[in-house]
């Protein structure tokens, strides 16, 4: 998708000192068997803020956090990228802006760092428009799934909780569904990145109909355990469509998973990886989970050279978040 020009002419500009922070939670696709479908949101935020300048198209960044010295800082930016699309939908161009960003979520490790940047983006341009121009938040649901090319992620980073989501033609859709509250998710976050297009690139163009009839089933269970009984999330986390294939890319990722999985904890891929998420049906069970992570790194950490950073967390329920005042 290219980023339209920045030109003059009809289209309007947000008014110069205005300022906007938005607070979006990072994100886990797919959570097994929902691949494309399902997301998490989880307590662990990137925050994005915009100030506008004067009308010249000038920008100033200060990025810190994870990534900062990764990204450009220009046009070039993703943030810059979404918010040019944003405004031109609404009927806008940007004039000058300062981006400050704050970045916790790692880049390239499946916990939605790209959606992140993607919803902050776009929900920031839409605060910064007349209020008669903005638009609701499944018209940002709806932008940022064009840019992203799937809702999985960036609709649990809007919405908050789990998402349910589809597309209808040209129409991106979710539901909300709250989790059982004593659900603890854990990661285990290597220091390795997996592009998403490679992982992508490892699925086949058609699996078996048996596998695909037993994941819609384990999706379909997944939704309950998740909403209504924890003590199926095991079963319920059972994938069949995409984590085999992409092992090899992540061997010590899948190797965490089987060890997980085999002591009886809902352990899975999170999104694209490497990142290991493990769904715990409560603070003792999450206690336990990193127990088992510590174990098994100590065991195959001599071997594989690779060492996680743990992190038990919380469902956000509320997604983005956004304050706009005038300086």
């Amino acid at each position: 998708m290219s980023t339209p020009p920045l030109v003059a002419g009809t289209a309007k500009v947000p008014a110069t000192g205005l300022a906007a922070t938005v607070r979006v939670p990072g994100t886990s696709a797919n959570l097994g068997p929902g691949f494309d479908s399902l997301g998490l949101a989880v307590a662990l935020y990137d925050t994005l803020s915009v100030e506008t300048l004067d009308d010249d198209g000038r920008l100033e960044f200060d990025l810190r956090g994870e990534g900062a010295d990764e990204v450009p800082r220009d046009e070039g930016h993703l943030a810059v990228k979404a918010m040019d699309l944003a405004f031109a939908r609404l009927g806008y161009r940007r004039g000058g802006l300062k981006i400050t960003a704050e970045n916790v979520l790692p880049h390239g490790r499946g916990l939605g760092s790209s959606a992140s940047v993607i919803v902050a983006a776009i929900t920031l341009a839409n605060a910064l428009v007349d209020p008669a121009d903005a638009q609701d938040r499944a018209w940002v649901l709806q932008l940022a799934s064009e840019m992203e090319g799937h809702p999985d992620n960036v609709a649990p980073a809007i919405f908050g909780a789990m998402a349910i989501s589809w597309q209808e033609g040209e129409d991106f859709r979710s539901v909300r569904v709250a989790p059982a509250e004593a659900i603890t998710p854990v990661v285990a976050i290597p220091a390795v990145e997996v592009k998403t297009e490679m992982a992508r690139g490892m699925l086949p163009a058609t699996v078996p109909h048996a596998d695909a009839a037993a994941n819609a089933g384990r999706t379909a269970l997944l939704v309950h355990a998740l909403a209504n009984d924890p003590s199926l999330l095991l079963a319920g986390t059972r994938d069949y469509l995409h984590q085999d294939y992409r092992a090899e890319a992540m061997p010590a990722s899948a190797a965490l998973v089987a060890d997980l999985r085999s002591r009886g904890f809902a352990a899975f891929i999170s999104g694209a990886g490497p990142t290991v998420m493990t769904l715990a049906q409560n603070q003792a069970e999450a206690v336990r989970v990193q127990e088992a992570i510590a174990e098994h790194a100590q065991a195959h950490a001599p071997a594989d050279g690779v060492f996680w950073r743990v992190l038990a967390l919380t469902v956000d329920v509320d997604g983005a978040k956004v304050e706009v005042h005038r300086r």
